[in-house]
């Protein structure tokens, strides 16, 4: 066979086989004197051994050693192959060799990842396609077997660093550092065109490296946007703690760690939800029974294994934090916690505001009527008793007119504590008008109303205040009234209780008279 000139354009070529009956086209991209490598459509139909015929030279026996999906690298058989001599043993051999490089170059330049082989002086013996492609690198300069210097520089020449110019020749410096001293550990190099490469160096047994260029944008930015979401959780001033599908603990920020008094690296360890929810009793739920508070911890985790929900909880200094329980896609939770002391104590302010009188801290007249109303309507379902009280302090316009309204508001605010020291726990006290107080007592007779306005008189009697020099002190008269089926509702139960308060003022003041329904006009008559 005569000796082939190896080259690189493109051949034409003809596959032969089945006896001559069977051909496909081809192309002959590598050629040398032992070996091809030839591409096709499909490189599945092309049997193992054939004759190929390349446009103007002669038909050539073909092995194949390596295939593709659209190429197959061949070695071509000499005539006689079995009486060979050693020296063309040896000449075959080193074909099989040259067709296998061959092979392995082929294959390298299809793999998405850059490859540079250097030899032991960091020359390129091999630079595959992917990363000629990646870093604009010309055919000429990358088969003149640059050093790794020549090929760092072209990098910094076409401006494919993201680095400031200044500080671009030491980072050529410092990657060619890294290289000769065969350090593995990956490093991420950021293009300017918004791309991120991870370049690893592999140290060869021939005293050669392998550096590999993978493309981990995607990678990259995702780490990079994880690192930012979790710098924005880290400081936000809400508590926020992400637990896995065993409710381990996979992430606390700072608000988090400080409620818990958890260190940075006892939560790198991922403790379980429910070591944390029993350390030294952080919150529980609101005035919760002492007797109550060992069964908490192991409630509070069942709520949360049970999924989305709201829960109010109080730490042992009295604040207030709001704790929401998300469920994610992956079958952990999301808890956040919110403190909210401020906004329960404006709340509780505003309750105040809107249901208290603020000069005597009673009930309001519009608080105590809606609270009449619920019990009247208790009455009317169950038939419970329900009894209201209604006071006056007697003369309380002389006490303004001799001594003044700072001295009368005095007067007011003793008879106030009066009833709510005179009250039983379940009655309620309101204020109805300047000195005019009201009793709601629930579930109670006229008879023991009666004992009720009989403690509340005495210890209003019992007051004692001063002006002027001169103590003096008051009285209260009370109306009794009880709740019958002939009411109409609450307006009728209040003006019976007034109509009783007047009959108590006409009697002579301080003292406690009931309602008594007037008798049916035929008694009367008798």
């Amino acid at each position: 066979m005569s000796r082939l000139v190896t080259e690189r354009t493109f051949l034409a070529g003809k596959i032969f086989f089945n006896f001559g009956q069977s051909s496909i086209d081809c192309v002959v991209r590598r050629l040398s004197e032992e070996a091809a490598t030839l591409e096709m459509g499909s490189g599945l139909g092309v049997p193992e051994r054939f004759q190929l015929r390349l446009a103007g030279r002669e038909t050539l026996a073909c092995r194949v050693i390596w295939r593709s999906d659209r190429q197959v690298g061949v070695a071509f058989e000499q005539p006689g192959s079995e009486q060979a001599t050693g020296e063309e043993r040896d000449r075959s051999s080193d074909a099989l060799m040259r067709a296998q490089m061959l092979a392995l170059r082929a294959a390298l330049d299809h793999v998405p990842t850059g490859i540079v082989l250097l030899d032991a002086d960091l020359r390129a013996r091999l630079i595959n396609r992917s990363f000629r492609e990646m870093w604009h690198l010309p055919d000429q300069v990358a088969d003149s077997n640059p050093s790794i210097l020549t090929l760092l520089h072209h990098g910094r020449d076409i401006g494919a660093y993201e680095v400031p110019d200044p500080a671009l020749e030491a980072h050529v410096i410092e990657r060619v550092r890294v290289i000769e001293a065969g350090d593995p550990t990956p490093i991420d190099v950021r293009r300017t065109n918004g791309d991120v490469v991870r370049v690893q160096c592999t140290p060869l047994p021939d005293g050669g490296r392998m550096l590999t260029y993978t493309p981990v944008t995607d990678i990259v930015r995702s780490s990079d946007e994880l690192k930012l979401l979790r710098d924005a959780l880290e400081n936000v001033q809400d508590g926020v703690l992400l637990l896995d599908s065993d409710l381990n603990a996979s992430f606390m920020n700072l608000r988090m760690r400080r409620f818990w008094e958890v260190s940075e690296e006892e939560a790198a360890r991922r403790p379980a939800y429910a070591a944390l929810v029993s350390r030294v009793q952080r919150a529980s739920a609101p005035d919760l029974a002492a007797s109550e508070l060992a069964k908490f911890p192991g409630k509070r985790v069942a709520e949360v294994m049970a999924g989305d929900h709201v829960r109010d909880l109080q730490t042992p200094d009295g604040r207030r934090i709001r704790a929401h329980c998300t469920t994610m896609s992956n079958g952990g939770r999301m808890l956040t916690y919110v403190d909210i002391t401020d906004l329960t104590n404006k709340a509780a302010m505003l309750e105040r505001l809107a249901t208290t009188d603020p000069l005597t801290g009673l009930y309001n007249r519009r608080h105590f009527l809606g609270a009449l109303d619920a019990e009247w309507s208790r009455f009317q379902r169950y038939y419970r008793s329900v009894s209201v009280l209604m006071l006056d302090i007697d003369h309380f316009k002389s006490v303004n007119d001799r001594y003044g309204h700072a001295v009368g508001d005095e007067a007011i605010k003793a008879v106030a504590a009066a009833c709510n020291e005179g009250k039983r726990k379940s009655d309620l006290v309101g204020r109805i008008g300047g000195e005019e107080f009201a009793v709601l007592l629930p579930e109670t007779s006229l008879s023991r109303a009666r004992l009720v306005a009989e403690r509340i008189r005495k210890r209003a009697m019992a007051i004692r205040l001063k002006a002027h020099q001169v103590q003096f002190g008051v009285t209260v008269s009370i109306g009794i009234a009880e709740a019958t089926v002939s009411m109409s509702g609450i307006d009728a139960l209040m003006g019976a209780a007034d109509q009783a308060l007047y009959q108590a003022k006409n009697e002579g003041r301080n003292r406690c008279i009931a309602f008594a329904p007037p008798r049916p006009a035929s008694k009367a008559a008798e």
